[in-house]
């Protein structure tokens, strides 16, 4: 289960997430005792973990402190069928975030996330090498993933 560490934002993000997802739930939440104060430096009360599952993965969101920082060493794909899929996902993780080349994009947290349709893959590795390389091209010079365009470089 991945667990993602936050300085204080795990609540929000858990619930933004879930709000991105159609199938998706949040889970429990734990919240910091009195006791270890003097280490985690946390009010008594306040949230410490905050379950999630997203399409079915189950994640943890952690409110850590600012010790640690998302980059994009990690990242999580979302295929998918459509560009109405392409479309909904990238404005809603890319609202507040950031984006970035090939379908790559950073959430308001800070998270990064791959929206990669689910042709992608077959297209690049098809075996007419010329086919596969104009997809590769138009495939660079995007920031949020366009099937049609895509489909139209493997064509041309």
């Amino acid at each position: 289960m991945p667990c993602f560490w936050f300085d204080s934002d795990a609540e929000a993000a858990a619930n933004h997430y879930v709000s991105i997802f159609k199938n998706s739930r949040l889970g429990s939440i734990s919240r910091y005792g009195k006791e270890g104060h003097e280490i985690h430096g946390r009010a008594a009360g306040s949230v410490m973990t905050v379950e999630f599952e997203l399409e079915g993965q189950k994640f943890v969101a952690l409110n850590g402190g600012p010790h640690f920082k998302f980059n994009e060493a990690v990242s999580f794909q979302i295929l998918c069928e459509t560009q109405a899929d392409i479309d909904h996902f990238w404005s809603k993780l890319s609202q507040g975030g950031e984006e970035g080349p090939c379908g790559w994009l950073k959430d308001k947290f800070g998270l990064s996330w791959q929206v990669t349709p689910t042709v992608l893959p077959e297209m690049l590795k098809d075996a007419n090498a010329d086919k596969a390389g104009r997809v590769m091209k138009a495939m660079l010079q995007m920031r949020k993933i366009d099937i049609a365009a895509l489909k139209q470089a493997a064509a041309a």
